[in-house]
């Protein structure tokens, strides 16, 4: 089916109407007056009880959300339009891009391009298409990214679970081009091997760029970086300090870490393999101190029913580096549950500096880096907050 032969309209909720116009651009299950009969519609007309148009809309009949508006134009999208929208993107990282960069040129709904992902490594793309009607605009998302970043070779990594919601199977493999298993990048200064194929999101947490940019300036002394992953905040402080500890429970993610160690000629960082919250309990039995904690964990809430136990691990891990933090130590503490606010997740990290008997000065209030903006009306796109503290 041609995904632009736009023939279905779809009726919304006067109250779904009025999120749209808000500047939100879901629409869920069951806030229809019509929904439409095709379930195969890829793009679909919005009009509000009054039949006023509201725009155009990704269209996903087995998902909760049902409808993704990427355009309030009266006028049908176009294959130009979408050429039109990736190539601003891109246009936007310009300053961002250069051979031996990462960054991302496409943040889906950030980027009104609602389930498009689009990262770029050095010379080479990875693609995400989330939905099923971004699936079916597959094949013109590559055709545009060949002509607008000009890569080398373009990577799919669909193989993530939020595909089964669309009815997608999860799917990795090379859509044009030639993509290596694993590249090397330069984030101000220092390098990194990133796994393509099997890394976490599409390879890199691009996401806390800035941050551990930001971070790296209070690091001295003795550090501990939990939640490492392959090893980005501790590398970042390894050429200012005069220890590094950094724990991850992956045993694959710390033998890329260990290999970004040597790629950059540090001597002075231990990797330790084991769960981050007995480790921190272990530390503080054995009385060690630090002059900076970095606490990067996953997200403890995939959806707002986990959201309790969520606020329960985050206290306890920020409890728990307090106690580890020298006076005047820094804490860099972050979360990116998007169903958990930041005035949420600053408040429970008050609610443990006061259980440890400690003040705290708030350095920095940060969030994820300038290439996945944030859309004003939709806080979903907000999802990383992190702050820089010092413990006194």
């Amino acid at each position: 089916m041609d995904p632009f032969a736009v023939h279905i309209q779809a009726r919304i909720t006067a109250s779904a109407a009025r999120r749209l116009r808000r500047g939100h651009l879901w629409i869920y299950a069951g806030e229809w007056e019509d929904e439409p009969a095709d379930a195969e519609a890829a793009i679909v007309r919005v009009v509000d009880p009054s039949r006023n148009v509201l725009g155009y809309a990704f269209y996903s009949r087995r998902s909760q959300i049902r409808l993704r508006l990427f355009s309030r134009d009266a006028q049908p999208p176009t294959p130009e339009f979408f050429r039109s929208r990736v190539i601003r993107s891109i246009n936007r990282r310009r300053a961002l891009i250069n051979p031996a960069s990462a960054c991302r040129l496409i943040f889906g709904e950030g980027d009104l391009l609602p389930g498009i992902i689009v990262d770029r490594y050095g010379d080479y793309l990875v693609l995400q298409t989330l939905s099923s009607s971004t699936d079916a605009l597959k094949s013109l998302l590559v055709d545009i990214l060949k002509e607008a970043a000009e890569p080398k070779g373009i990577l799919e990594r669909n193989d993530v679970k939020v595909r089964q919601l669309e009815g997608l199977e999860e799917v990795r493999g090379v859509l044009w081009g030639d993509v290596p298993e694993e590249v090397e990048i330069v984030e101000d200064g220092i390098r990194f091997l990133v796994d393509l194929q099997r890394g976490q999101k599409t390879g890199f947490f691009l996401d806390q760029s800035r941050n551990r940019i930001a971070a790296r300036d209070y690091a001295c002394g003795a550090a501990l970086d939990c939640f490492t992953n392959t090893g980005a905040f501790a590398l970042h402080f390894a050429p200012r300090c005069e220890s590094v500890i950094a724990v991850d429970i992956s045993a694959d993610s710390l033998a890329v870490a260990r290999r970004n160690c040597a790629l950059n000629g540090f001597g002075n960082v231990d990797f330790v393999e084991g769960n981050v919250f007995d480790f921190l309990r272990e530390l503080e039995n054995e009385g060690q101190k630090f002059d900076i904690v970095c606490l990067d964990p996953p997200a403890f809430a995939k959806n707002r029913k986990a959201l309790a136990g969520a606020r329960s691990g985050y206290k306890e891990i920020n409890l728990r580096a307090l106690k580890l933090l020298k006076p005047e130590g820094i804490l860099v503490t972050s979360s990116c549950s998007y169903h958990m606010p930041e005035t949420d997740f600053y408040d429970l990290i008050g609610e443990a500096a006061r259980d440890c008997h400690r003040f705290i000065q708030v350095l920095e209030r940060r969030g994820q880096s300038v290439d996945h903006p944030v859309l004003a009306g939709m806080p979903e796109t907000h999802y990383l907050k992190c702050f820089i503290l010092r413990a006194l």
